[in-house]
């Protein structure tokens, strides 16, 4: 047995968590935030048989494409002489961040 945790962009994880259900993986879901930009992503817990792990991988694979978005950096926290303007960048989000763990037990009680 294989413990899958994926985090995703929150974007994503609605079609995810669809994709995975009708492939007949048990999905939980767990709001959580950081990365660069601290927006909401979604870390995913899949358990899976060994033998499925990489059917897994490749449902995220194919529904967490990265992509590019524009975005206006947050000030700085610090005081500075100058005068801070931010402009607008272009960073990639989307994606997904994958873990897998050995389980060396599992029970549903």
């Amino acid at each position: 047995m294989k413990l899958i945790i994926a985090i995703v962009q929150d974007e994503d994880s609605g079609k995810l968590i669809n994709e995975l259900m009708k492939n007949k993986f048990g999905v939980t879901k767990l709001a959580s935030t950081g990365g660069f930009l601290k927006s909401g992503n979604t870390t995913l817990i899949v358990g899976a048989q060994k033998e499925k792990v990489d059917e897994a991988i490749e449902i995220i694979r194919k529904m967490c494409k990265s992509r590019k978005t524009v975005t206006t950096p947050t000030t700085p926290t610090t005081w500075s002489s100058g005068i801070y303007t931010p402009y607008p960048i272009e960073v990639q989000v989307g994606g997904a961040t994958i873990f897998v763990i050995d389980v060396e037990k599992n029970e549903k009680l």
